[in-house]
């Protein structure tokens, strides 16, 4: 064999090789909402080390991308491969449905608890000492009050906040539809800052000490006592409060596209074992475990959940009704701008 001949042979072996590698190695996209970030960094690590070893040779990488779950929907619609999501509202996947067609009609009824793995509700964060005596959401439209939370808009943690005022001052009220607007507008006009997603509510809150009061989920708010300093912050689980889901699929045209359903598939419902919840319980999310929950109820304070369906007829019904161009959302707005 001449030497240019063993060159470019050994090329081609270089290139095989290189082909094979690429072939034996499984990359996933997680799309998610904004404040997840550290929950799935915990998550990732030990799917990825269970599917190498029930794998060989088939390595598996997972990465994130984060923002406010509607921003990621509308990133997917316009061509991010995402192979699965893991958002917290029902809508961010349903669309992707409803206007792509990436993911089957039947998503939320392929898993359990209606594809959701875990859950939350909405606390109050608040500074060293609550010099503003916050308690529970009617404290929240004082005028001496600041609040900080992400646009509905842009953010269902956003919408879950609005909801979950709305909700409250619903009970309250004793079903007073005036008396709920007014207290809206209240709450609304006391906003401070609307971030566009929940990171960057707890950027404003925390490092740029804005605001008397962060509302976000209680996973989130927890998260941010213990990384900014337990000593320097308090936090308030509202008596009445909106029962969060957090809804995940695997996008259905985007795995096939990618080859990745098997890994996709497995990822999600390794959210459901025991070795995982625990992990998704230390970032103080709930999840529909009993023993598990009653081994951490010294992390969860009991409060009574409402959920959207109940309340607000579904979030079919709450999109065309609250968060619509020149819906009950921007109505308020104006009215409190006035």
């Amino acid at each position: 064999m001449t030497l240019p001949v063993l060159k470019t042979w050994l090329s081609g072996v270089a290139l095989s090789l290189s082909l094979a590698a690429a072939a034996q190695a499984t990359e996933l996209l997680n799309s998610s909402y904004d404040v997840s970030r550290e929950l799935f960094v915990a998550l990732n690590a030990p799917f990825e080390q269970q599917w190498d070893a029930a794998h060989p040779g088939d390595k598996l990488t997972i990465k994130q991308s984060h923002a406010g779950s509607s921003k990621q929907a509308l990133a997917i619609l316009q061509g991010l491969r995402a192979d699965v999501v893991t958002y917290n509202q029902v809508t961010d996947v349903q669309v992707l449905h409803d206007k792509g067609n990436l993911i089957a009609a039947d998503w939320q009824s392929r898993l359990p608890n209606n594809s959701s793995p875990f859950y939350s509700t909405m606390a109050f964060l608040v500074r060293k000492g609550n010099p503003k005596q916050i308690h529970d959401w009617a404290d929240l439209a004082r005028d001496n009050v600041k609040l900080i939370f992400p646009n509905p808009k842009t953010s269902g943690n956003g919408r879950y906040t609005y909801l979950a005022a709305w909700g409250a001052a619903e009970k309250a009220d004793g079903q007073d539809r005036a008396k709920t607007e007014a207290y809206m507008q209240k709450f609304l006009k006391n906003v401070e800052v609307f971030d566009t997603g929940g990171r960057g509510a707890t950027t404003t809150f925390a490092e740029r000490g804005l605001g008397d009061v962060l509302i976000s989920f209680e996973s989130e708010v927890n998260n941010i006592r213990n990384q900014y300093g337990k000593d320097d912050y308090e936090v308030i689980v509202p008596r009445n409060n909106i029962l969060a889901e957090f809804p995940v699929a695997w996008v259905d045209k985007n795995v096939a596209h990618n080859n990745t359903a098997d890994a996709a598939k497995a990822y999600l419902n390794y959210l459901y074992t025991p070795a995982a919840q625990a992990i998704i319980t230390r970032y103080y999310y709930r999840v529909n475990n009993p023993q598990l929950m009653a081994e951490q109820k010294d992390r969860f304070p009991q409060t009574t959940l409402f959920n959207v369906n109940e309340a607000f007829g579904g979030w079919e019904q709450v999109m065309k009704t609250h968060f619509v161009s020149g819906g009950e959302l921007d109505k308020l707005l104006a009215a409190g701008r006035g």
